[in-house]
């Protein structure tokens, strides 16, 4: 008696095709360059008037230049501009979130809301930072209105101080993106199971214990999610401080940013303290996202591991 064999059809190779192009695309616009970045961090580069320097590789010189450079002031400035937009940020979309997510309250016009909120964060942050320097400049509408309701009898150059400058572009980035945090977190407390609330106001869980010991330990994933794509966002911030100050980073360089930094050595076509800049920023990304991603991830979900310590300690 003869068998047939029946030969199987794979359909692998379509899946290889057609993820073929984004690999491509990677390699050419992203892997090459970012190996070519790291290559020459190692050498000195750079251009004085019409002659070309290099390339000569020099090892860590570019490194060592940044570290005894203003670079870590700048680093400073970048992390103080991004607290000033975080904070507010992060308390205000998880509270806009819990409130828009819970049934009891019977918000109306919800939808409204939700994207009343969300439009800053289709305005270019270019045009935000000119609206901005518009309104807050000392011949401004804000200094105006302040002025005719008696609130301020001189006017106030807001972008000659430290403090006015450095919030007004926390406030920018707040604006332009708590809206997209809210709906990312309404997203995941609505993935939560509702009968885990209704379980809890049974026990008589308040809505302060219910918000800190049920919705936020549920939501760690996607709350690292937004913490460490803000930190991202954070260490990249360049077109509204360049905007708002003209590159300058005025008053004395108090709202110069690492990527500014960046952005004026290839200005001046130092290619080797560029590529070191962005290594460094690549490192230390890596190193805060980590340490984020730690924090908020919990290794004992179920409490299992807490448990038995407990009961290991216990039997000592």
């Amino acid at each position: 008696m003869m068998k047939f064999k029946h030969k199987g059809v794979s359909y692998a190779k379509w899946g290889y095709l057609f993820i073929l192009p984004f690999f491509a695309s990677f390699l050419v616009f992203s892997l090459i360059p970012l190996a070519d970045t790291i290559r020459y961090s190692f050498f000195e580069y750079y251009r004085s008037g019409i002659k070309e320097i290099g390339p000569n590789l020099i090892g860590m010189q570019n490194y060592l230049s940044l570290l005894k450079s203003d670079m870590l002031k700048y680093a400073g400035n970048t992390m103080i501009m991004w607290l000033i937009g975080f904070i507010p940020q992060i308390v205000i979309a998880l509270t806009l979130a819990s409130w828009f997510v819970d049934a009891r309250l019977k918000i109306r016009g919800q939808q409204f809301f939700k994207v009343i909120i969300y439009l800053p964060n289709l305005i270019m942050a270019s045009a935000f930072a000119m609206l901005f320097f518009t309104m807050f400049s000392t011949n401004g509408p804000i200094n105006s209105i302040l002025m005719s309701m008696g609130i301020i009898h001189e006017r106030i150059d807001f972008m000659g101080s430290v403090l006015g400058t450095r919030s007004l572009v926390g406030l920018m980035n707040f604006l332009m993106w708590f809206g997209n945090s809210t709906i990312m977190l309404m997203a995941a407390i609505m993935g939560i199971s509702p009968d885990i609330f209704e379980a809890s106001e049974l026990d008589g869980c308040n809505s302060r214990q219910r918000f800190f010991r049920i919705t936020l330990p549920l939501i760690r994933p996607i709350l690292a999610y937004t913490l460490i794509t803000s930190i991202i966002g954070g260490l990249q911030m360049f077109d509204v401080p360049q905007i708002l100050t003209n590159g300058q980073g005025a008053p004395d360089r108090t709202s110069m940013t690492l990527i500014m930094f960046l952005n004026n050595h290839l200005k001046s076509r130092n290619y080797g303290m560029a590529g070191a800049l962005s290594v460094y920023l690549f490192i230390v990304s890596g190193i805060l996202c980590f340490v984020v991603y730690r924090m908020t991830n919990e290794n004992d979900p179920d409490g299992s591991r807490r448990a038995a310590k407990k009961v290991k300690k216990a039997g000592k």
